[in-house]
């Protein structure tokens, strides 16, 4: 069963991620499509770390095929920048599944500005197709294993709040 999460679990990667003076928007807040980048760089970062793919980058690696993100509060600039936390919900065995809570540093404060998951496929650059996971990545995965988060309608049912 997936719970509403304001804190990550044990497996989970946390990964400083810098904010910067474009990412606001007309409102002074980071606009909510760079939500995906700060993902982004939070991923690469937690999986280069966790599967060792220093030097595979260029050969192999994994696609979103999917995002879905909630978003909590505004987050404004602040040169501290944010911690995205990254761990594994389901690994399949083409795919998996990661999860981020956007969060202030602890220094700074509590607030999750954002709960977000992505649906990732394994790929082969130099054949352009889709493949199974490695052992290596598997277990690299393994190692970052969490609960999933609930987003979405699943949330807002699990915190008992209107659908």
């Amino acid at each position: 069963m997936m719970r509403i999460m304001s804190t990550p679990p044990p497996g989970a990667v946390s990964v400083p991620v810098a904010l910067r003076w474009s990412d606001m928007d007309a409102y002074a807040h980071v606009n909510n499509a760079l939500f995906l980048r700060l993902m982004e760089d939070a991923r690469i970062a937690a999986l280069v770390r966790t599967l060792d793919l220093d030097n595979e980058l260029n050969n192999t690696g994994a696609l979103v095929a999917r995002a879905e993100i909630d978003y909590l509060a505004p987050l404004a600039f602040r040169p501290q920048g944010v911690v995205v936390d990254v761990w594994a919900g389901r690994i399949g065995g083409a795919s998996f599944e990661l999860h981020y809570l956007i969060r202030d540093p602890e220094d700074l404060g509590d607030t999750v500005y954002a709960r977000a998951a992505t649906t990732m496929v394994w790929y082969d650059a130099k054949t352009g197709a889709t493949r199974r996971a490695t052992p290596q990545e598997r277990s690299g995965l393994e190692r970052m294993a969490g609960e999933p988060l609930a987003l979405g309608r699943s949330a807002r049912g699990a915190a008992g709040g209107a659908r």
